[in-house]
């Protein structure tokens, strides 16, 4: 985890395109709106927001919309993502979203969440989830014969 530092300029892009991604998240039942920006290696900005369900399992979490966006324009890696929710507490993404973020994302990437405030704090993806298991495993998976 890095230390909870200030809004950069080269972060600002990204923390205004989550927030008003944040504005936009159906969020009934949590009162928790969430806003994500991730950034693909060909600097485009993509957002995605939270979209909840009354079957609460049929929800989907901002962080995976915003992938999903970029990966239907194109896009196949990405180097910045930034998490904003209007509250105090800084928070990390939710456990389906880091193994999202694994497949999409270098080990070293600095994953941020953000605040009202423009607080931000950081996370390496390996540190959201050490030993992600990743596409590397399938290519040097070896079959199993059977009889």
């Amino acid at each position: 985890m890095t230390a909870l530092t200030a809004l950069t300029p080269e972060l600002e892009p990204l923390y205004q395109a989550a927030q008003t991604a944040a504005a936009q998240a159906y969020a009934p039942y949590s009162q928790f709106p969430v806003g994500v920006a991730v950034r693909a290696i060909s600097g485009q900005i993509y957002t995605g927001c939270n979209v909840e369900n009354a079957s609460y399992g049929a929800t989907v979490c901002a962080e995976r919309n915003a992938i999903a966006a970029g990966v239907v324009a194109g896009e196949r890696q990405f180097d910045a993502l930034l998490v904003y929710t209007p509250q105090s507490d800084l928070t990390p993404p939710c456990g389906m979203c880091r193994q999202v973020i694994a497949e999409f994302f270098l080990p070293d990437t600095i994953i941020y969440s953000s605040n009202h405030l423009q607080q931000l704090q950081g996370w390496q993806v390996q540190q959201l989830l050490p030993d992600a298991f990743t596409p590397l495993y399938l290519a040097n998976s070896t079959k199993v014969p059977t009889e």
